[in-house]
């Protein structure tokens, strides 16, 4: 049985596991010279999941932020020529971002950057240990939905 404190620190736990992730994704990403920040790499992995090119409103539902937020990323990542802005093909007063060849690459080495990150973080884990905290994690994210 779990008590307001025992909850608290649980809390506490993972908030600050969480900025451990990030500040080892972000040296990782300066280290490796991508060019790109945590919130550009969160929007390069999130434009990889789209079938077409979303359009910025539709990117900042998905990443839950404001359409502004999502401007000065996408105007970031055109500027380093990782994504494009395309008009739709339908109503051409529409724009959709894209990942352009470059934005690909990146998108690869991040995935390498994250990987390791978490070796990193659980690295003091055995593979019981780390089987057991990801059926832990899949039931915390499964819950969410």
């Amino acid at each position: 049985m779990t008590t307001p404190d025992s909850d608290g620190l649980l809390a506490e736990q993972l908030l600050r596991l969480t900025r451990r992730v990030h500040r080892i994704q972000k040296r990782q990403l300066h280290e490796r010279g991508l060019g790109v920040t945590p919130a550009q790499s969160r929007l390069l992995r999130t434009l990889a999941h789209w079938e077409a090119p979303p359009r910025m409103a539709d990117l900042a539902e998905r990443l839950e932020v404001v359409p502004r937020a999502v401007t000065t990323l996408v105007d970031g990542l055109e500027a380093s020529g990782k994504v494009r802005r395309v008009p739709d093909p339908v109503n051409r007063r529409v724009i959709r971002i894209e990942l352009t060849d470059d934005g690909m690459k990146t998108l690869r080495e991040l995935r390498d950057v994250r990987r390791a990150a978490a070796e990193e973080i659980l690295a003091p884990l055995s593979p019981a240990q780390r089987e057991v905290l990801g059926d832990l994690l899949d039931t915390l994210v499964d819950c969410g939905n």
